[in-house]
C-alpha cells in the first residue's frame, strides 16, 4: 500500500495521493508546501523591490513617453515630474558615505480643474518601482478635531507596499487638493484655523523628513493603537491644486488688467490662460500658503488650460480613451460601435460650454451613451453608429441643457 513520504500516512487516510518518480506525497503535503512556498517567495520578491538597479530605471525621456501614452498635451509638466521621479531613484540608490547628500525635490502642481493633475499621478503610477499612494488633503484638520490626522496620509502608503515600512519609507506620495488647505484669513489669530493654516503646519514635518507615528488602520490617534514608525525623510512628495482664482494674484504682481472696462473678453481670456506660466511662489504665498510649506516644495509647475484640439484628441487618442472603452465593451457583445465624428466635435463642445475640462468629456458621454448599453447588448445586432442628433437629444433628456443655462 501507498503512503505519503512527508506525513507517512496512507492512502486511505488521505483525500488525495500522489505518486511521483520514487516517492508519493498526500494533498495536505501539498497544500503546506505550497503556502510554504508562496510566502517564502512574497518575502524575496519584497526584499527584491527594496532594491533598485540603476541599469534598469526608466530615463526620464522614457517615463514622459509613457506618460504621453495615457495624458495628452502638459509637455511641460510631464517633463517636471519625469525628472523629480528619475532623480527620486538616483536619490535611492546613493550611499550613505558619500560626500555629496543629495536632497529632494517635493513638486507643486498648479492647474485648473479637469486639466490632468490626478491622471498624471495615477499614470506615472503604472510604471514606478516604488510604492505610490494618492491621498486627498480635503479631509484633513488638525489633531483634536473631527477629520484625518495628517499622519493618515502615510497609512495608504504603507497599504501599497503591504506594510513594509522599509519599502514605505522610499516611496511617492500625490497630495491632491492642497489648495484647499490654503490659510482662509491674512490674520491668523482671529481664530484658529483647524483645517486650513493648521493642516499646513502639521505637514511640515513630513515633506521635510521625520520620524511618524502612523496609524495602522487610518483614522485618529489613541492612546490603546500601537503605532508604526515611519521616516520621511526619502518619501518624495507631489502636491497638486486647482487653485482657483490665483490668476488675480498673478495679474497684481505683474500689474495686468485682466478685468476692467478697457479690456475686451478675447484680450482678457488670453491674458487668464497666459498668467499661469507667470505663476512663482509669492503668488501661492498671497493665495494663502505659509511661507514654509512653499520652501519645502521647492519645484512649481503648471497645467495649461485644455484647448478644442485638445479635448478633441482626449476622446479618442490616449490608450485608455473614453471612446476606445466604449468601443470595446460594445465589442465584447459582439457589436460593432461606429462613433460619427461629429458626435465628437459636440462632445467637445458642450465639454467647453460647461467649462468641465477633461473630466467633463468622460460624463457627456457616458449620459450619451447610457440607453445604448442598456439596450444594444439584448438588441441582437452586429453593428451600432452614433450619430450626433441621437447625442443632442440624449442630451436634451438628462437636462443638460437646462444645466447649461443655469449656469
Amino acid at each position: 500500500m501507498m503512503h505519503c513520504d512527508f506525513c507517512g500516512r496512507n492512502e486511505t487516510e488521505v483525500r488525495l495521493l500522489l505518486p511521483g518518480l520514487n516517492a508519493c506525497i498526500c494533498s495536505d503535503c501539498a497544500e503546506r508546501a505550497h503556502e510554504v512556498a508562496r510566502d517564502y517567495l512574497q518575502q524575496a520578491d519584497k526584499r527584491a523591490a527594496g532594491t533598485i538597479n540603476m541599469a534598469e530605471l526608466p530615463k526620464p525621456e522614457q517615463i514622459k513617453e509613457f506618460l504621453d501614452l495615457y495624458v495628452i498635451g502638459q509637455e511641460n509638466a510631464k517633463r517636471y515630474l519625469a525628472v523629480a521621479v528619475y532623480n527620486h531613484y538616483k536619490r535611492l540608490t546613493q550611499n550613505a558615505d558619500e560626500e555629496v547628500d543629495i536632497e529632494k525635490s517635493n513638486i507643486i502642481i498648479v492647474g485648473p480643474t479637469g486639466t490632468g493633475k490626478t491622471l498624471l499621478a495615477k499614470t506615472i503610477a503604472r510604471m514606478l518601482k516604488v510604492p505610490f499612494a494618492i491621498v486627498d488633503a480635503t479631509v484633513l484638520t488638525e489633531a483634536g478635531y473631527v477629520g484625518e490626522d495628517i499622519e493618515s496620509l502615510l497609512t495608504r502608503l504603507l497599504a501599497a507596499c503591504d506594510y513594509n515600512v522599509e519599502q514605505a519609507q522610499r516611496g511617492i506620495v500625490f497630495i491632491d487638493e492642497i489648495d484647499k488647505i490654503a490659510r482662509k484669513g491674512d490674520n491668523p489669530s482671529i481664530t484658529r484655523d483647524v483645517s486650513g493654516e493648521g493642516v499646513q503646519q502639521g505637514l511640515l514635518k513630513l515633506l521635510e523628513g521625520s520620524v511618524v507615528n502612523v496609524p495602522p488602520q487610518g483614522g485618529r490617534k489613541h492612546p490603546e493603537q500601537k503605532m508604526i514608525a515611519v521616516d520621511t525623510k526619502n518619501i518624495l512628495f507631489i502636491c497638486g491644486g486647482a487653485f482657483e482664482g490665483i490668476e488675480q494674484k498673478i495679474a497684481q504682481r505683474l500689474n495686468t488688467h485682466v478685468v476692467g472696462y478697457g479690456v475686451s473678453n478675447h484680450i482678457s481670456q488670453l491674458e487668464r490662460e497666459r498668467l499661469l506660466h507667470f505663476v512663482a511662489p509669492q503668488d501661492l504665498r498671497s493665495y494663502g500658503l505659509i511661507p514654509e510649506i512653499i520652501g519645502r516644495l521647492p519645484i512649481l509647475t503648471n497645467l495649461e488650460p485644455l484647448d478644442r484640439d485638445a479635448l478633441r484628441r482626449i476622446l479618442t487618442e490616449p490608450k485608455n480613451a473614453i471612446t476606445k472603452q466604449y468601443v470595446k465593451l460594445l465589442e465584447m457583445d459582439g457589436v460593432e460601435l461606429v462613433i460619427d465624428d461629429d458626435v465628437l466635435d459636440f462632445v467637445v463642445d458642450k465639454a467647453i460650454e460647461y467649462k468641465l475640462g477633461a473630466r467633463g468629456l468622460r460624463s457627456i458621454f457616458e449620459t450619451i451613451m447610457m440607453d445604448v448599453m442598456y439596450t444594444v447588448p439584448s438588441a441582437k445586432v452586429k453593428k451600432y453608429r452614433l450619430t450626433r442628433d441621437y447625442a443632442s437629444q440624449q442630451l436634451e433628456r438628462a437636462n443638460f441643457e437646462a444645466l447649461s443655462k443655469a449656469q
